[in-house]
C-alpha cells in the first residue's frame, strides 16, 4: 500500500517521527475541544441555533487570528518553532481549565458568557498559530523531494488522531449527558482537553530547541522586539513572494474560494442535524449523529492521503485538482441534495476526500515553492485564508439558508460555483509547474536521515 510505503520512507527521520507525535496529540485534543465547544454552544438543550448564531460563533472564534496572523507569522520566522509548539499547548491547557470552570457554573449570561467566549477566542486563535508552526516546521524533518509524500502521510495520521479525539469526545459527552447535568458534562470534557494539551507539550520537549527552524534565527529577545512596522513589512514581503511563486499563490486562492462553498455546506449540515433530523430537546441524539458524520468525513480525509500521491504521479496535480473541484460540483447535487442520513454520510465522505486532496496539493505547492525564511508567514496567510473563507461562508449561510438548513436550490448554486472554480483553476494554471515537491515512491529512498 502506498501509504504504508510512504510512512516507512519518512519514518527513518527522527525529527519527522517526533513532530508527527506532537501533531497527532494536539490534533486529537483539538477535536476533543471542538466537541466540547459544540456541545456547550450549539447543542445545549435551551438553545436551537440558526445560521446567524453559527456565523456569530465562527466570527468570534476565527476572525481575531485573521487580524493577528501577520504578527504571529513574523514570530514563526524569528522564534524557535519548537518553543512555539511547547508554549502554545501549555497555554491552551490553562485556557481549557478556565473553560471548564466557567461551564461548570451553569450560568449562560452576563460576565460568565463574556469570559467564556473570550477564552474560546484565544484558544481558537492559538490553534491556527500552532498549525501554522507545524506546517512551517515540517520541511526541517525530511528531504525536499519528500514534500508530496509527507503531505499525504501527515494528513492521514494527524486527522486519524483527530477522528479518535472526535469519536472519544462524542462518546464521552453522550455518556456523561446521561449521568450529569449538561453544564457539568461539558466541564468534564474541558478538563480532559487540558490533559491532552499537557501531553502534547511534553512530546514537544523531545525535539531540540532549534531543530525545527527557522534557519539562522536571531535570539529570542531580539524577536520579541519586533515592531508593528516590521510586521507589516514582513507581510508585504510574504505577499510579494507568493505573487512571484505563482503555484503557491494560485493554490491559496483556489483553496480559499473552494473553502467558502464547503463552509456553506458545513453550516447547512449543522442546521440539518440539529433542527431537521431531531427535535430541539433531543440534544444527545443530534450530537451522536453529527459525530458520526464527522468521523465519516474524516475517513474521506484519510483516503485522500492514500489516493492523492499515485493519482498526482499519473495525471499531475493540475488535472487532479481540477477533477476534485468538478467532482465536488456533482456531489453537491447527488447524493448531497437527498436529505437522508445515509446519503449525507456518502456525500460527507466523498466531499471530504476531494477537499482534502486539494489541500494536500496546495500544502505541497507552498512547501516546495516558498523559501524557508518566508514559510512561517506563508502558512499563517494560508490559515488566514481558511478562517476568513469559513466566516464568509457562515455569513452567506445566515443570509440564504432556511432555519433547518434544507435547500436544494442553494445546493445547485454551490455546485455551479464549484464548476466555475474548476474551470477557472484549469485556465489560470496553464504553464505552471505544479508537480514540484513530490517523487515516485518506487524510487529508492535517500540514505541520509534527518
Amino acid at each position: 500500500m502506498q501509504f504504508v510505503r510512504g510512512l516507512r520512507r519518512l519514518w527513518r527521520h527522527r525529527l519527522f517521527r517526533r513532530l508527527l507525535a506532537v501533531r497527532i496529540a494536539t490534533q486529537s485534543t483539538d477535536a476533543l475541544l471542538q466537541v466540547a465547544l459544540a456541545s456547550y454552544v450549539l447543542f445545549s438543550p435551551e438553545r436551537q441555533p440558526d445560521a446567524g448564531s453559527i456565523a456569530a460563533v465562527l466570527a468570534v472564534t476565527l476572525l481575531p487570528f485573521s487580524v493577528l496572523g501577520p504578527f504571529v507569522g513574523v514570530v514563526l520566522d524569528r522564534l524557535s518553532r519548537r518553543q512555539v509548539l511547547l508554549v502554545v499547548d501549555l497555554t491552551r491547557a490553562a485556557i481549557a481549565l478556565g473553560l471548564a470552570a466557567l461551564a461548570a457554573t451553569g450560568v449562560r449570561s452576563g460576565m460568565v458568557e463574556f469570559g467564556f467566549y473570550g477564552l474560546v477566542l484565544l484558544a481558537m486563535s492559538l490553534n491556527r498559530f500552532l498549525l501554522a508552526a507545524l506546517s512551517a516546521a515540517l520541511p526541517h524533518t525530511l528531504e525536499p523531494d519528500e514534500y508530496l509524500v509527507a503531505n499525504s502521510v501527515v494528513p492521514t495520521v494527524g486527522p486519524a488522531g483527530a477522528l479518535v479525539g472526535a469519536g472519544l469526545g462524542t462518546v464521552l459527552r453522550v455518556l456523561l449527558g446521561g449521568a450529569l447535568p449538561a453544564s457539568q458534562a461539558d466541564a468534564v470534557l474541558f478538563v480532559v482537553v487540558a490533559a491532552g494539551f499537557v501531553l502534547s507539550s511534553s512530546l514537544a520537549l523531545r525535539i531540540g530547541r532549534r531543530e525545527l527552524g527557522p534557519d539562522d534565527v536571531p535570539g529570542d529577545a531580539g524577536a520579541g522586539r519586533t515592531r508593528a512596522a516590521e510586521v507589516v513589512t514582513g507581510l508585504v514581503e510574504a505577499l510579494r513572494h507568493l505573487r512571484e511563486r505563482r503555484a503557491a499563490g494560485l493554490g491559496l486562492i483556489t483553496i480559499g474560494v473552494s473553502r467558502v462553498v464547503y463552509g456553506v455546506v458545513f453550516v447547512a449540515t449543522i442546521l440539518v442535524y440539529r433542527n431537521y433530523f431531531h427535535p430541539p430537546q433531543d440534544v444527545d441524539a443530534a450530537i451522536a449523529d453529527l459525530g458520526l458524520l464527522v468521523v465519516i468525513t474524516g475517513a474521506g480525509f484519510v483516503v485522500a492521503a492514500a489516493v492523492t500521491p499515485p493519482v498526482v504521479r499519473r495525471i499531475g496535480a493540475r488535472r487532479w485538482m481540477t477533477l476534485c473541484l468538478l467532482g465536488s460540483a456533482v456531489l453537491q447535487l447527488f447524493p448531497g441534495a437527498i436529505y437522508r442520513r445515509p446519503s449525507l454520510l456518502v456525500a460527507g465522505f466523498c466531499l471530504g476526500l476531494l477537499a482534502q486532496s486539494i489541500k494536500i496539493c496546495v500544502d505541497t505547492f507552498v512547501q516546495a515553492d516558498v523559501d524557508d525564511d518566508v514559510k512561517g508567514r506563508a502558512f499563517v496567510l494560508y490559515d488566514m485564508v481558511f478562517n476568513v473563507a469559513l466566516v464568509v461562508a457562515a455569513v452567506i449561510g445566515a443570509l440564504v439558508l432556511p432555519h433547518d438548513g434544507r435547500s436544494v436550490p442553494i445546493l445547485a448554486v454551490l455546485a455551479g460555483c464549484y464548476l466555475l472554480f474548476g474551470v477557472g483553476f484549469w485556465l489560470l494554471s496553464r504553464g505552471l509547474d505544479l508537480d514540484r515537491g513530490g517523487e515516485s515512491l518506487d524510487e529508492p529512498a535517500a540514505a541520509t536521515a534527518s
